[in-house]
């Protein structure tokens, strides 16, 4: 609006009358004024003095968490970093005290040498988070020999072999050089691991015979072909020569130098490196026969219900009991049904729901063939669905990843018949991309039904994109761009699940019902973890109660619950995640109504980086309160 002149005279001629009949209010008022002055300028310093302390802050964080990286140079090399590069992490329960020392020294520093009360807000999430971690640490530290050497997802065996293949880049002579000396710090490390498990073992703690086996299996076929017998290159082999071979064809070595170092692979390999490989092989044979044959929870174990307490306080963040999760579990497992039952009668399907899980289940319409063909026919439909739900994030996000996301089939070496797609994030600088890896020895494990719902799990908007947004944030401390918790991480996997179908995917009814599938999935989770290690139950009743409740493949049934037994509480985190979210969610929307924006709810929840579900809890509702006053 314009305002002519005539007008503009107007307020000035009112102020003079209001002037000339109040002489002493105008005292009052010149007071008043110079004390409005006064209090905006104590918090212009006061906001002045937060900030300082808070950057001070951040620098001391930063150079804490350069101190931290030194503990593990294989963390340094998946940040795309060449520190240490020739080294692989101490892996005995002496280097595990190590940094728990440190770190209850930092906290004591931190508390000595920063006043929280001068920080910002977002100093003290820092502070907090922080602490929590020591804290976490330190709960976790009576339980150190309760964990097993190996399990169903994996262990040392293929893990510290795929780091190799997967994370060592070869761009120089030296990075070659610093692959080799590698190859013995791995074997230095597997016999540290050998020793951790003998440790464990003389205290009864032993995981369950078919982790034996699995185990002997992957490092059999991590140490079969060259150099150490038959005819085709072992994995590391031929990644080595690969890795080789590329710096000769680029011209950065001779091929003097390629053969050398060569025979140093191969010497290393078969000096160092087999002979940790058979030590360990030697042992689990020599240790089966005292593994429980018929798998048994942790409940069992020496201690064992308060290490599965600690296991659920680690992977929930939160103070739920077993009796709780399990209650939640059994309550989300009935309304779940619900919506299956919808869609079983959507599709005309006429019989029961379980005969509609065995149907789904079982009718090869919903599989790829077992064929070199069928593996690519999923993992290219699968790119098509990220394709699809990427061009739609701008709707739901204002903040988006940079970095790349690929799909591609697991090494040979630790494939697994059934096993768990999973996620290998890329470097923050965005020149490794993050790798959505898919089992596919077994192609009859994975339905049709199921591979969309994982694709945006794994990739977007989930796991890839929560990560990388984590790692590419600025202007916090960087050790919260890589802190991991997994209630926050796979609860916004699971949300991001929930969060496609609004989005528009699960066109496909029965690709709908597999969304469901896998949220039922998670329920079933809660019930079967809990009943596994706090109820006694025993590997067929957890088997039962989840072909009962849901259309999961067998072969998949049997290894999800193998793999409960052998990383107990973990899974429980991701339903507990889910609910937090929707919980949080659901609040905004109620307390803001119309001032309730989509894009800035995802925004709070990921532009802090993975925090505790109680911390990202308080983060949600600072955003409330101050979306509300605006």
């Amino acid at each position: 609006m314009r305002i002519r002149p005539q007008h503009a005279l107007i307020p000035s001629l009112l102020s003079l009358a209001i002037l000339s009949g109040c002489q002493t209010d105008v005292s009052k008022l010149s007071v008043n004024a110079l004390q409005g002055q006064n209090a905006s300028a104590t918090e212009g310093e006061q906001a002045t003095t937060r900030q300082t302390e808070t950057q001070r802050l951040n620098q001391w964080f930063d150079a804490r968490f350069e101190e931290a990286l030194k503990f593990s140079p294989m963390r340094l090399s998946q940040l795309g970093r060449k520190d240490l590069y020739d080294q692989i992490d101490d892996m005995s329960e002496a280097a595990e005290a190590r940094q728990l020392a440190w770190r209850k020294q930092t906290v004591e520093e931190l508390k000595k040498n920063f006043d929280y009360d001068k920080l910002t807000t977002a100093g003290k999430e820092s502070y907090d988070l922080w602490v929590f971690q020591y804290e976490q640490e330190k709960a976790d530290q009576p339980f150190l020999r309760h964990n097993y050497f190996s399990g169903e997802l994996g262990g040392p065996e293929s893990q510290l072999p795929t780091f190799l293949i997967n994370f060592h880049k070869v761009d120089t002579l030296e990075d070659m050089q610093a692959y080799i000396a590698r190859i013995g710090g791995v074997s230095r490390a597997m016999n540290q691991i050998l020793e951790r498990a003998k440790l464990s073992a003389k205290e009864g703690v032993r995981p369950p015979r078919f982790a034996y086996d699995l185990a002997v299996e992957r490092a059999q076929k991590v140490i079969s072909g060259q150099p150490f017998g038959g005819e085709e290159p072992s994995p590391l082999l031929a990644d080595a020569d690969g890795k080789i071979d590329a710096l000769l064809k680029d011209g950065k070595i001779h091929k003097d130098t390629a053969d050398k170092l060569k025979a140093q692979v191969r010497e290393s390999l078969k000096g160092e490196f087999k002979p940790s490989y058979d030590a360990y092989i030697a042992w689990i044979k020599a240790d089966r026969s005292h593994s429980d044959e018929k798998p048994r929870g942790v409940g069992s174990l020496p201690d064992g219900q308060d290490f599965y307490n600690n296991r659920l306080a680690h992977y929930t963040t939160t103070d739920l009991t077993a009796d709780q999760v399990h209650q939640i579990g059994l309550d989300e497992v009935k309304r779940i049904r619900k919506e299956m039952l919808a869609i079983k009668d959507q599709v005309g399907f006429d019989g029961s729901l379980e005969e509609f899980f065995k149907f789904v289940r079982d009718d090869e319409q919903f599989y790829y063939p077992n064929t070199d063909e069928g593996r690519e026919g999923y993992l290219s439909d699968t790119r098509a669905f990220l394709d699809q739900i990427r061009g739609k994030l701008p709707d739901y996000f204002g903040i988006l990843p940079k970095a790349e996301l690929v799909v591609k089939r697991v090494e040979p070496f630790r494939e697994v018949d059934g096993g768990a797609q999973h996620y290998f994030p890329g470097t923050p600088d965005g020149k490794r991309p993050g790798v959505y890896y898919v089992h596919m020895s077994d192609m009859s494990a994975y339905s049709k039904n199921d591979m969309e719902t994982t694709a945006y799990h794994e990739g977007l908007p989930g796991h890839h994109m929560q990560i990388s947004i984590a790692q590419e944030l600025e202007g916090i401390p960087q050790f919260r761009t890589q802190a991991f918790f997994n209630a926050y991480i796979e609860g916004w996997a699971l949300y991001a699940e929930n969060l496609s179908k609004e989005m528009g995917q699960f066109k496909d009814p029965y690709k709908d019902f597999g969304r469901l599938t896998a949220e039922m999935w998670r329920a079933i989770r809660l019930v079967v973890d809990t009943g596994l290690h706090a109820k006694g139950w025993s590997q067929q009743q957890a088997e039962e109660f989840f072909l009962e409740n849901s259309a999961v493949p067998e072969s998949a049934v049997r290894s999800e619950v193998r793999r409960y037994l052998t990383l107990p509480g973990q899974a429980t985190s991701y339903k507990i995640g889910m609910l937090k979210i929707l919980e949080l969610r659901e609040r905004a929307k109620q307390q803001l109504g119309d001032k309730f924006d989509i894009r800035g709810f995802h925004d709070t929840v990921l532009g802090g980086g993975a925090l505790p579900l109680p911390m990202l809890e308080a983060r949600v509702n600072r955003w409330i309160e101050e979306t509300g006053k605006a």
